[in-house]
C-alpha cells in the first residue's frame, strides 16, 4: 500500500480531513477491468517532455515516475465505465483519512455506508475535554423547505450567550457524574450534537465519488459541503483521470 502523508486540511472552526493512506492508481482501475479480456495496460509517458529534463537519462526513474500518464486508449475505457455505471473497476482502489467533524455532521457520513468501513474515537476510553463546533449563523428555509437553512445570518449576542452557556451546562453535568463515579459510556450522554468527534473512514474510489457528488451538491448542508470539496482536493491528485470523469456522471 502506498503511503501518502499531507498536512491536516482545516475545516470549519476545529474540524479536520486527513489523507492517512491510499492503494492503487488510475492504472489499477484501468487493468481491473482489462483482466477481463487476460489483458493488461502500461503507463504511458511524456518522453518530450522527459527529454528536456534528463537528456535521455532514462536512468532518472523518480523523474520518469512523475511523467507517467494513461494512454488515450485507457483514457477512453474510463470514460465508457464512468459513463455507463461500470463502477466495480472504481472500487478496487482505497483511500482511508481521519476526519474531526461535529456529531451531527459525522452521522451525515456515517449514511453513506456502500464501500466504507469506519472507526471512531470513543469517550468510554479517552479522558480530553470534549471540544464543540461554534458555527457561523444561517437562518431558516422558507415555508416551503422542509429543511435546510438560507444565507448566513447576524443572531443577537444574548442567542449566541445561550449556546455556550448550554455548552457549558452540558459540560458541567458531564463533569459532575463522572465525579460521582458515573462510566464514561454513560457520562458522555449529556454532551450535545455539537462536540467534535474523529474517526478513520476507508473507502473504494468509486464510494468516495459517490459519497462527494452526493455532498457537494448545494441541497447539502453548508458544514458537510466544506468537507466533500476538501476531501475532493485530497483524491484528486491521487486519481487524476478516474476522478475528474467519476464525479462528472451522475
Amino acid at each position: 500500500m502506498a503511503k501518502k502523508m499531507t498536512k491536516k486540511i482545516k475545516i470549519l472552526d476545529k474540524g479536520y480531513v486527513d489523507l492517512v493512506d491510499h492503494m492503487g492508481n488510475d492504472l489499477t482501475v484501468v487493468n481491473a477491468a482489462r483482466v477481463s479480456f487476460d489483458k493488461e495496460s502500461e503507463w504511458d509517458y511524456d518522453e518530450e517532455a522527459l527529454n528536456k529534463i534528463t537528456g535521455h537519462n532514462w536512468q532518472a526513474d523518480r523523474l520518469r515516475a512523475e511523467f507517467k500518464k494513461l494512454s488515450e486508449k485507457d483514457e477512453k475505457l474510463i470514460e465508457y465505465l464512468a459513463k455507463h455505471g461500470h463502477w466495480t473497476p472504481f472500487a478496487h482502489p482505497q483511500i482511508t483519512l481521519r476526519i474531526k467533524a461535529p456529531i451531527a455532521i459525522r452521522t451525515q457520513f456515517f449514511k453513506h455506508k456502500q464501500g466504507f468501513v469506519e472507526n471512531e474515537i470513543s469517550r468510554r476510553y479517552v479522558s480530553f475535554d470534549p471540544e464543540f463546533y461554534c458555527p457561523p449563523w444561517r437562518g431558516k428555509p422558507n415555508q416551503n423547505a422542509k429543511q435546510g437553512s438560507e444565507d448566513f445570518i447576524a443572531i443577537k449576542s444574548e442567542a449566541i450567550e445561550s449556546y455556550s452557556l448550554a455548552i457549558h451546562h452540558c459540560m458541567k453535568a458531564y463533569q459532575s457524574l463522572l465525579d460521582e463515579g458515573v462510566a464514561p459510556e454513560q457520562a458522555r450522554f449529556v454532551l450535545p450534537q455539537g462536540m467534535y468527534t474523529e474517526w478513520y473512514w476507508t473507502g473504494s474510489l468509486a464510494a468516495y465519488a459517490r459519497f462527494y457528488k452526493q455532498r457537494i451538491d448545494d441541497h447539502a448542508q453548508w458544514e458537510i459541503r466544506q468537507y466533500a470539496e476538501e476531501i475532493g482536493n485530497l483524491i484528486e491528485p491521487l486519481f487524476p483521470s478516474c476522478w475528474s470523469i467519476l464525479t462528472k456522471y451522475k
